[in-house]
């Protein structure tokens, strides 16, 4: 009886010059998408920032409504949270404020927001954040975000 042998099963790989390919292709994709996923943290904390604006204008226009005038640069932000002492103290100062979890927050990049009463760009009152690098002007993301643009 002859038994046949069976040649060896071959055994299947990639090649060294295949791997290189896929390499060199998952580069060029990485080369093009970390770049947009890596903006996407600072466009959040504009759009956070804008949206953070909008709501201390409304409080602001809430305090107007009780007062009849809006808070003093000197009284600033805080008197959206507690009564202001000095200046002209508001009468109709609601009880618990004006904000609604009751505290002042910063903007996203950690710095407060910028009030002034009455306004340079607007006649009321002008609010903004500083941007990313917490100075006046810039571009991109150091670009200011204000009330009167």
């Amino acid at each position: 009886m002859n038994e046949r042998k069976k040649p060896p099963k071959r055994l299947s790989a990639f090649t060294l010059i295949e791997l290189m390919v896929v390499i060199v292709i998952l580069g060029i994709l990485a080369a093009f998408v970390v770049p947009r996923l890596t903006k996407r943290p600072e466009d959040a904390r504009v759009t956070k920032a804008k949206l953070e604006i909008s709501n201390l204008e409304q409080a602001l226009e809430l305090y107007y409504l009780d007062n009849g005038m809006y808070p003093t640069t000197e009284q600033g932000l805080a008197a959206l949270i507690e009564k202001p002492q000095t200046g002209d103290v508001p009468q109709g100062w609601k009880e618990g404020g004006y904000l609604v979890k009751g505290r002042l927050a910063n903007d996203p990049w950690g710095n407060p927001y910028v009030y002034v009463s009455p306004g340079i760009h607007n006649t009321d009152f002008d609010l903004c954040s500083l941007g990313k690098d917490g100075q006046e002007g810039g571009d991109e993301y150091d670009a200011d975000i204000t009330n009167w643009e």
